[in-house]
């Protein structure tokens, strides 16, 4: 695996959801002073390849992918002006997450829009999981035009902790989101997955302490490597999903581990995860699992960091 992550990758297809992916990608590649790559890829289909053998893009297609390029292209250089990052532009006729996966392996990021009209709100696209799935870095599902809410200038970045790698994983990320931003970050650990009732002998106070012991010692070290930034603690005794997509309106961003208690075992995604791509207005970074790696190593492995 590479030792430098450079590209903020973005997957484009001239459609609003994509427009929407490739703005929040230049900003965040212009916070980290990061090139952009753009791709897109043409799909082999028993059509294209009658009419262009030998795994060929016909002249249609060409032309097509060099125009969403082109526009995607200037979607960057108008919203960055005289700071706009490096820009890379790739076309490539193969399968769309297989390619989007390889570019993953030295990307910080991949970028990726969300359509609500082309699958709904309750599954996901076959791309979108797909990179879930599979991809090499941190994966950003932004919300298309029609669904996402106006992002709100000084909306706090909220990150879900449960006590996983994952999560843990998660909150580094979050801190780093929130001090590029200069806005606060509020934590929030659902400490029951079910709501919970009292019942005769059960000291519920006893579970509520112990989930805010555990989200102080999650959020201790980042704290101290970000000092700059003001932290907010949610608590609730309920399915985390429900609320982490409420407290996203009030958000800018989600930031997510790939798994939650259950764990993170190869093609299983979480459910809380799942559910928060699907239905959150604002942009979601869900984290890979770091695995066994400290949380200094994890960084580097994520953003490139030395």
């Amino acid at each position: 695996m590479p030792a430098t992550r450079s590209n903020v990758v973005v997957g484009v297809d001239g459609s609003p959801a994509s427009d929407a992916a490739v703005r929040w990608a230049a900003h965040e590649a212009m916070m980290r002073v990061a090139p952009i790559k753009l791709i897109n890829v043409v799909a082999p289909t028993l059509a294209s390849s009658a009419m262009a053998p030998n795994h060929t893009i016909t002249q249609g297609e060409e032309l097509r992918a060099r125009q969403i390029l082109k526009e995607a292209r200037g979607i960057v250089e108008q919203l960055a002006g005289e700071k706009r990052p490096v820009i890379h532009t790739q076309r490539q006729y193969a399968g769309v997450v297989p390619t989007l996966v390889e570019a993953s392996n030295d990307a910080q990021m991949v970028v990726v829009g969300s359509s609500r009209r082309a699958f709904g709100r309750g599954m996901l696209g076959p791309v979108i999981a797909g990179l879930l799935h599979h991809a090499n870095c941190a994966v950003t599902v932004v919300p298309d035009p029609e669904s996402a809410q106006h992002e709100i200038g000084d909306a706090p970045v909220l990150v879900g902790i449960d006590g996983s790698t994952a999560s843990e994983g998660a909150a580094a990320v979050a801190f780093d989101e929130a001090s590029r931003r200069g806005v606060p970050l509020l934590a929030l650990l659902a400490w029951s997955d079910v709501g919970v009732f009292p019942i005769l002998g059960m000291d519920l106070r006893t579970y509520r302490d112990q989930a805010a012991e555990l989200l102080s010692e999650r959020l201790a070290g980042w704290r101290e490597c970000y000092p700059d930034v003001q932290v907010q603690r949610r608590l609730v005794c309920d399915v985390p999903d429900r609320w982490l997509v409420d407290e996203s309106r009030n958000a800018q961003l989600v930031v997510l581990g790939s798994g939650g208690r259950g764990g993170y075992a190869g093609m299983h995604l979480g459910s809380v995860t799942s559910t928060v791509v699907r239905s959150a207005h604002v942009p979601v970074i869900v984290v890979r699992d770091g695995g066994h790696e400290t949380d200094h190593e994890w960084i580097q492995r994520v953003w490139g960091w030395t």
